[in-house]
């Protein structure tokens, strides 16, 4: 059962289109459609001409992104497709290079929200947390057949849990865990939240999924191909969640914006390098309180803006 457009609230909607500056005739890219909530506010913006490619591997954000962008198809390819794939799939449509990049990483809340997709440890489910469910690997695979160390270290590489070595003992002596709510139980037994509101089990659930989708890996690969893929001027926008794939961003930012890579102790530059891109936010964008209290899911969302130079 699909969810209700209406439900589907884009996280930091209007700061999404005042660092973007999508305009007529320009080209851009949601490597994240979802429901379609930004890639709307975008074609709006870039009435009459502007064009937008918008990628997920989610089939059921699929149909409702092109259910809700309906009247932009003139102006809109959607493709069902990772962006680990950009510069290929740039490539494929005859896009030499696009006016900006909008990447809103992470969960999102239609996943959360259908009990079936098992990312969510309040709604009984089995343990699957796959983004594209044409791949093969699911969360009840890493649970029920990694070894007790490798599911510890994921768990606290991918969910920074302190106890992960609690939680993998756990979950392995009370093998086989085929539901979500027996995983969040399990967790909740060896650990506890860290925070008031937050449930114990956030963490594990959290490295599951990341490990599952390979998340991580998706994001160092997507962000070279997208600051190859703009044109001087044009301008990245990145939504994240977790303090994990921010500091990829934003190492990677700082890293691209520097004119120099060689160590510090190092008198000559022999590297070469010079600053692709320069930061539009010095800081890390949040969303107002009034935003906070209507979309509490916006409440860890970090906002970060560069713009390329050369």
């Amino acid at each position: 059962m699909l969810m209700d457009i209406s439900q589907h609230k884009a996280v930091l909607l209007q700061e999404v289109i005042e660092y973007l500056v999508p305009l007529s005739l320009g080209r851009y890219v949601d490597c994240t459609l979802g429901a379609g909530g930004h890639a709307e506010r975008i074609l709006e913006a870039t009435l009459p001409d502007g064009l937008l490619l918008g990628l997920d591997v989610d089939e059921q954000a699929l149909c409702l992104a092109q259910t809700r962008l309906e009247t932009y198809k003139d102006r809109i390819i959607i493709k069902r497709e990772s962006y680990t794939q950009l510069g290929a799939i740039l490539e494929s449509i005859f896009w030499q290079e696009v006016d900006g990049i909008l990447m809103d990483l992470g969960v999102s809340s239609m996943q959360l929200d259908h009990a079936e997709r098992g990312f969510s440890f309040r709604q009984e489910a089995e343990l699957d947390m796959r983004f594209d469910t044409r791949n093969t690997l699911t969360a009840s695979i890493i649970v029920n057949q990694y070894a007790e160390k490798e599911l510890a270290d994921l768990i606290y590489h991918f969910g920074e849990e302190q106890r992960s070595r609690h939680v993998a003992h756990n979950i392995v002596k009370n093998r086989p865990i085929r539901t979500t709510l027996q995983l969040a139980h399990l967790v909740d037994q060896v650990t506890k939240s860290g925070k008031p509101g937050i449930h114990a089990a956030t963490r594990t659930f959290q490295a599951l999924r990341i490990a599952v989708n390979r998340e991580l890996e998706a994001i160092e690969a997507l962000l070279p191909q997208a600051l190859q893929a703009l044109r001087i001027g044009g301008r990245i926008v990145v939504i994240s969640f977790h303090s994990l794939e921010d500091r990829i961003v934003k190492q990677y930012f700082q890293r691209e914006g520097k004119d120099c890579l060689c160590p510090p102790q190092q008198p000559i530059c022999t590297c070469g390098h010079k600053a692709r891109l320069k930061w539009v936010t010095r800081h890390v964008v949040t969303a107002s309180d009034l935003e906070r209290k209507n979309n509490p899911r916006a409440r860890s969302a970090r906002l970060r803006v560069v713009e390329k130079v050369a």
